[in-house]
């Protein structure tokens, strides 16, 4: 009886071409002769599934797709002890998988660009634009400041404090002439607001030198000056990624809808959308603590470990921290994510509405990464050579369809 690693290449030519029937009398008859061969196939399958759907996402970034393939295979490489696509596969299969994997971007690779100019590409009826540097500004007399609207330099001066629009987009404060604890304790209780509508992003460095980063539908409170009391506390809305300046006399707070981050100077992430379900904390560098609202749950973050805080308390684990920062570094990145939390992100980013014309939509599943600086209609285009959706764009409305799979 033959090993079921000697029908690796069998089972790719199958993969590749499921309608060849001698391929498939020998795939049938190879999986019916034993649970474990069985077990093989699937366990083949589904890493064949996962790359072709990177590849769908990614054809159209040929330099990128082949530095993804690289990571991939070192990550399944027998010699790294890692695997990247569950712990139940074997060594053997890793080695396996990195063949299939590499075989099978190959192949859909070359299929894609033989065929790019036959494809006949969908037709939207409008387009969209992506997000791009837009904030308003909230001062502590109620004074609303439209950020993109004001020219680079001073905008602002708040009792010795003075407030500058740069030309990278980013918002300065810097102390100009403060002097006695009076003002001091005057300006902690004065605070400032900085908002980011849905299709807008802005960065701002804070009075203590920390530097946030505001993504779409966002907002930061905070005072004018850290200076009095033992916290540095600030409440978000939203999402952000914190570069935290060290000041180990003065903990940096973040409060949320749902948690409250403790630091000392570190680099993170929070997520906390009203609309989303968990509020997500990653961290890139240094330490956090995450306590959850309500309750007397608190757990320390380590670099590379990502919190969930949600109504079933918090559960931390192990991710890739590049996914939580992409949309800061200017893309999107999908890890096995579904359609309908990718949606959330596509609204925000292009101030659009979404709405689905059949439920099983919102539940395909993606993998893959693309720039947050394309028109809507180059985004979802990416997500229809799946073949599992289609996209109408009206305005600023989506409608998803669910596509019908074809054998």
């Amino acid at each position: 009886m033959l090993n079921p690693s000697g029908y690796l290449d069998v089972i790719v030519r199958y993969l590749n071409n499921p309608q060849d029937e001698k391929l498939h009398a020998a795939i049938t008859s190879f999986r019916q002769e034993s649970a474990a061969n069985e077990k093989y196939f699937v366990e083949i399958k589904s890493i064949w599934d996962l790359s072709s759907k990177s590849a769908q996402l990614d054809l159209v970034n040929k330099k990128e797709l082949a530095l993804k393939l690289e990571k991939q295979l070192q990550q399944l490489s027998p010699r790294s002890g890692k695997a990247k696509f569950g712990s139940s596969i074997t060594p053997f299969v890793r080695w396996a998988a990195a063949a299939v994997i590499f075989l099978g971007l190959s192949v859909l690779l070359y299929t894609y660009l033989a065929d790019e100019n036959k494809q006949k590409q969908h037709t939207y009826a409008s387009d969209v634009a992506p997000g791009g540097n837009k904030a308003i500004l909230t001062l502590s007399d109620g004074q609303k400041i439209s950020l993109n609207d004001m020219d680079n330099g001073d905008i602002a001066k708040q009792a010795g404090i003075a407030v500058t629009k740069t030309a990278d987009g980013q918002l300065i404060y810097e102390i100009k002439s403060i002097e006695g604890a009076d003002i001091d304790h005057s300006l902690s209780e004065m605070t400032n607001t900085i908002s980011t509508p849905r299709g807008g992003q802005w960065q701002v460095r804070l009075p203590d030198g920390s530097i946030v980063w505001l993504n779409a539908a966002s907002s930061l409170t905070y005072p004018l000056t850290f200076k009095v009391g033992k916290q540095r506390r600030v409440e978000l809305i939203g999402e952000a990624y914190f570069e935290v300046a060290k000041d180990k006399e003065h903990p940096f707070v973040v409060h949320t809808a749902k948690q409250e981050v403790e630091v000392l100077g570190t680099h993170f992430n929070i997520n906390s959308y009203l609309d989303e379900p968990i509020t997500k904390t990653t961290l890139l560098e240094g330490s956090i603590r995450v306590a959850a609202k309500d309750s007397h749950n608190a757990k320390i973050l380590k670099p590379g470990e990502q919190s969930m805080v949600s109504a079933n308390g918090i559960n931390i684990s192990e991710i890739d921290v590049e996914e939580a920062v992409a949309w800061k570094n200017g893309y999107f990145m999908f890890n096995n994510e579904k359609q309908e939390s990718i949606m959330r992100k596509i609204s925000r980013w292009y101030n659009v509405e979404v709405e689905y014309a059949d439920p099983l939509a919102k539940e395909v599943m993606y993998y893959g990464s693309i720039s947050r600086f394309e028109k809507v209609s180059q985004i979802l285009r990416k997500f229809e050579q799946t073949g599992e959706v289609r996209f109408e764009i009206k305005g600023n409305k989506i409608t998803v369809y669910k596509e019908d799979k074809k054998d």
